[in-house]
């Protein structure tokens, strides 16, 4: 390139998964002329497009971390399919979709399904319906759905299989264009045909996961609960009857690792005997122990479907106080953390997902001012606009999109029951652009940054007492109205 006289050198590269050809033809559509500023321009106004579907007001660095927590999570899932439709499949063959479908990849699910999804059920709903086909079309080619997907192919690393909860949560929701017995089809039979981490003819035989059978056991015998409960929903409204009490019995499942004694749920072998010795503190990392990615403390809490029955368990709504209150205060740190675990309040660890919903659990607790205490603690200290402005891996999505929500002033705590449990709203105005042309519009009175307790809600000019909206709420349109002080007050309770 010496003979460019100082002109810059432009070049243009095309990508696909299938074939040159069809990279040449995604350029030829895509990037048909050599004007580098006409590229950035409609670079520009396409992301301006996208993240204007959340305008807020707020100070300027509430808007960088904001906007940039926005951007983060609409760069994944990736669009797979070339500009004719053809991508390669998970088994490796050419395949096509039809008219006006995308298929995509890089589901980042064991993070992405606790908020990133249920943000885009908020913000992309067509979007939504692709990535649901997305996913049904590994199961027509492996017999069960994603687990954690990377450009085209699945890599296992994970636990659960957290598409399951994504496309109920889409179904029950009612995104349109999802052939919903296709759907069920896939959740069901992703649920009983055994695949990696997943031996499913363990689970039915002995109630939960023993140890030494499937190592993490723990952590997919809470998870699996959850995805089964998930299920058991989809079920109930396909009116499936056998098939909704099999799964909901099953949901119950993590009742069967609790240990009256400790008051955690621990391991067991397939005895039905407790393993030991046994430490809370100490991390499992993704194999050889009962946790994954996280310790006992920190997996006591997932038990998003029954909150109620997990405070029983736990000897009461003052016992669950008291040990939340430990959780966010006991400072003691094992010898052999696992490297995710970051970003600590007390045992809670921001810097990956299993602790991202505990904060709101205050609220059923009748402690909603605690849920604001540490909500707001968060969003304020572990979260900035530098280079490190994360507590930890962003995964996909998930870390901004707690930030997103939060900041809004709610959060997903079970991602598939359609409600949004409310914490401290940061930014002094929030609007939704919804489909149909609606708003759903969020004004913050306060009258200075200390002021993180509320002190009544109103919605569409009545007043709120639950510590939760629906998702029906925010789609139907409308105002909603948080007045914050500096000390707690009997609001939520």
């Amino acid at each position: 390139f010496g003979k460019l006289n100082g002109k810059p050198l432009t070049c243009k590269v095309a990508l696909s998964s299938v074939s040159m050809e069809n990279a040449r033809q995604n350029m030829e559509q895509e990037a048909p002329h050599w004007d580098f500023d006409r590229y950035v321009a409609a670079a520009d106004a396409d992301w301006e497009k996208q993240l204007g579907k959340i305008e807020i007001k707020g100070t300027e660095v509430q808007k960088e971390i904001f906007y940039t927590a926005l951007y983060h999570t609409m760069i994944q899932p990736n669009t797979m399919s070339d500009v004719n439709g053809e991508y390669m499949a998970a088994d490796y063959t050419a395949r096509k979709v039809g008219d006006n479908e995308t298929h995509y990849t890089t589901f980042s699910l064991w993070d992405t399904f606790r908020a990133s999804h249920p943000l885009y059920t908020l913000l992309e709903p067509e979007r939504v319906t692709d990535f649901v086909k997305s996913m049904i079309r590994q199961y027509e080619y492996y017999g069960y759905l994603p687990i954690w997907q990377l450009w085209g192919q699945d890599n296992y690393c994970m636990i659960g299989n957290h598409s399951i909860p994504v496309i109920t949560d889409a179904i029950l929701k009612g995104i349109p264009g999802i052939d919903v017995e296709k759907a069920y089809e896939a959740v069901y039979n992703s649920s009983v045909t055994s695949h990696p981490n997943s031996p499913f003819e363990a689970w039915e035989k002995y109630g939960f996961m023993p140890e030494n059978i499937q190592t993490q056991s723990v952590s997919i015998t809470l998870e699996q609960a959850f995805d089964d409960w998930c299920v058991a929903q989809l079920a109930e409204k396909l009116n499936k009857d056998a098939d909704y009490e099999r799964f909901h019995k099953r949901s119950e499942y993590y009742r069967n690792l609790f240990h009256p004694k400790t008051k955690f749920f621990q391991s067991k072998n397939d005895k039905g005997e407790w393993i030991e010795p046994f430490d809370p503190y100490q991390y499992g990392g993704n194999g050889g122990h009962p946790f994954t990615e996280g310790n006992a403390w920190q997996y006591f809490w997932y038990v998003p479907h029954n909150i109620q029955a997990l405070m029983e368990l736990t000897g009461g709504t003052k016992a669950f106080e008291q040990k939340l209150d430990t959780f966010f205060t006991s400072n003691y740190k094992s010898e052999q953390m696992n490297h995710n675990a970051s970003g600590f309040v007390g045992q809670y660890a921001h810097g990956n997902e299993p602790s991202h919903h505990v904060a709101y659990l205050y609220n059923f607790a009748g402690q909603p001012w605690k849920t604001q205490k540490y909500v707001s603690h968060i969003l304020n200290t572990l979260y900035n606009n530098t280079s490190s402005g994360y507590a930890g891996n962003d995964d996909c999505g998930q870390m901004s999109a707690w930030y997103v929500f939060s900041a809004m002033g709610f959060y997903p705590v079970n991602p598939a029951d359609g409600r949004y449990i409310i914490g401290s709203p940061l930014l002094d105005e929030c609007t939704l652009k919804l489909a149909g042309n609606k708003d759903f519009h969020i004004r913050t009175i306060r009258k200075s940054p200390e002021d993180i307790y509320i002190q009544s809600v109103t919605l569409n000019g009545k007043k709120h007492k639950d510590f939760f909206i629906t998702h029906q709420d925010i789609m139907n349109g409308g105002t909603m109205v948080f007045k914050m002080g500096k000390k707690p007050s009997g609001w939520g309770k």
